[in-house]
């Protein structure tokens, strides 16, 4: 029978049906023949995840771009303002190892809960010197505050690629975790704009730290009375279906015997450090050379904007094409290309138009690669868990970012020579070459590794595949005149073996007659 004659068919009650059998080929779809449904309600679930991590990353920048305003007012030190945001990467290491088997053992649903308890808490916790005006010892609400957001951070950082595996179908799953993890670096640009426009004078600190509750606060409410499960009634694919089948030990020795889940791991975590030191350390690199504060933030800015719409554009690509390794690749390639121009243009003065492209490019390139990397991890490491794939790939990238960001603060050196510095530390200029050579050598480093040594297959999306089709183990073993004769490309679906850049929705409708 025709596939449109199916879907012209009377098939409402088939729906929820897990569709094995000859009976299941009434279905209007494909997705429906199996019995996978995706529900409306997953995008309530992404809304609340996206503006936890948007809200999370503003908490952690909110005091960087006024620091001397809030040591003025709370009567801190550099050093104490500063520990303020590398509480995070500090306490992300240990904490984000049992995030990830409370994203796998726990559940979706409590995990976010819980990181939404967490940052409201901590974003209320850190307003308590400004409401309290008899508090002692304001730094120990500050970090406080910070401590909390940080372990929330562990929590929703890599939660985006669990939910798209869970809750969305196959062709929307890059797209989802594009989305939550985007919202990420716009919850920092959006920091690096707001507290500087909000702190006028050291008055408007209370201000700003109530600006920055209303946000956590309201995605505090959607979690706790919008989140219903964890996991949807029925699963929206195969993968999902399969989703989580190792439990958390066993996930993780299967992971680190992974030769090309190691590799991805490695390299993506090498890319997130050194984003990471980039973001931290751009001011520093740009002023020793004239170039002024706004000026360095604008740069920030289009580092951050343009990679987020690589990210959505790429996103959208993969989505259509499954060209993970490929889009991977390449993207790396590009952005060490653009690294190896940062390191030697971001030496010479008056180059502002010239480093305003860079850094652009650097985002487009760099950034846009994040989510579908996430993906990537998930692919060549099924069947563990989503959290376990995701989560091990972030831990890495941030001891990789510690590591880096000493590094490269290490090779620094004073120059003696006179300078156009713009610093307004009152030290002696630094010279930053060794160290943004060093940058462009790690990046290549990395590109070159993965594109010379990761050769992963698409294990989730075979696995999809073969569940799609579940006899067809048996149906080759069959004897060729029991095929149809109008049915010749029918061998070649019925190999045993997948291509990774096979479309698995396109393969099960060649195994239908009359398609």
């Amino acid at each position: 029978m025709p596939f449109q004659k199916l879907a012209a068919g009377g098939t409402a009650a088939m729906a929820g049906q897990v569709g094995n059998g000859p009976g299941a080929a009434t279905a209007p779809t494909l997705d429906t023949l199996r019995g996978y449904r995706a529900y409306a309600r997953r995008w309530v679930f992404l809304l609340v995840i996206s503006l936890l991590s948007y809200s999370n990353a503003m908490l952690w920048l909110s005091f960087a771009p006024v620091a001397d305003n809030i040591a003025r007012y709370f009567l801190l030190s550099t050093e104490q303002i500063n520990w303020l945001s590398l509480v995070y990467l500090v306490v992300s290491i240990p904490a984000g190892v049992v995030a990830i088997w409370v994203l796998d053992s726990v559940g979706l649903r409590w995990a976010t809960i819980l990181c939404a308890w967490l940052n409201f808490a901590g974003s209320v916790l850190r307003a308590l010197p400004c409401m309290v005006p008899s508090a002692q010892d304001p730094f120990v609400f500050l970090m406080g505050g910070q401590s909390l957001c940080a372990l929330a951070q562990t929590l929703v950082v890599f939660s985006p690629a669990k939910l798209a595996a869970l809750w969305f179908p196959e062709h929307q799953r890059a797209t989802a975790n594009m989305v939550g993890t985007m919202s990420n670096p716009l919850g920092v640009l959006v920091a690096n704009l707001l507290s500087p426009a909000l702190v006028k004078k050291e008055e408007d600190i209370p201000v700003m730290l109530a600006s920055y509750i209303m946000p956590a606060g309201l995605a505090f409410l959607l979690a706790t009375a919008c989140l219903w499960e964890s996991v949807p009634p029925t699963p929206p694919s195969a993968g999902a279906a399969r989703s989580t089948s190792e439990n958390f030990l066993a996930g993780l020795k299967l992971l680190v015997r992974n030769k090309d889940y190691v590799i991805l791991a490695v390299c993506f975590g090498g890319g997130i450090g050194i984003f990471s030191s980039f973001s931290a350390l751009l001011e520093q690199v740009l002023c020793v050379n004239g170039y002024s504060n706004e000026f360095a933030g604008l740069c920030g800015a289009l580092f951050i904007a343009f990679g987020i719409l690589g990210a959505l554009a790429l996103s959208l690509y993969v989505d259509r094409t499954k060209h993970f390794t490929e889009a991977v690749k390449i993207g790396l390639c590009l952005t060490s290309l653009v690294c190896v121009a940062f390191a030697l243009v971001s030496q010479l003065q008056g180059q502002t138009l010239a480093l305003s492209a860079i850094c652009s490019l650097l985002g487009l390139f760099g950034f846009s690669v994040a989510p579908v990397a996430m993906e990537l991890a998930i692919e060549c490491s099924f069947p563990v868990g989503e959290g376990a794939a995701a989560g091990l790939v972030f831990v890495l990238g941030q001891a990789e970012g510690v590591l880096t960001m000493v590094l490269l603060t290490a090779l620094t050196v004073r120059r003696a020579e006179p300078s156009f510095s713009t610093c307004q530390d009152g030290q002696d200029p630094l010279d930053w070459k060794g160290s943004m050579l060093l940058m462009a050598g790690l990046c290549t480093f990395f590109s070159c590794l993965m594109v010379l040594f990761f050769h992963a297959p698409y294990r989730r999306l075979q696995a999809e595949a073969d569940r799609a089709s579940p006899s067809r183990t048996t149906r080759a073993r069959q004897p060729r005149t029991t095929y149809p004769t109008r049915q010749p490309p029918l061998r070649l679906c019925l190999s045993t073996r997948l291509a990774p850049s096979m479309n698995p929705v396109r393969s099960l409708g060649q195994l239908l007659p009359g398609t």
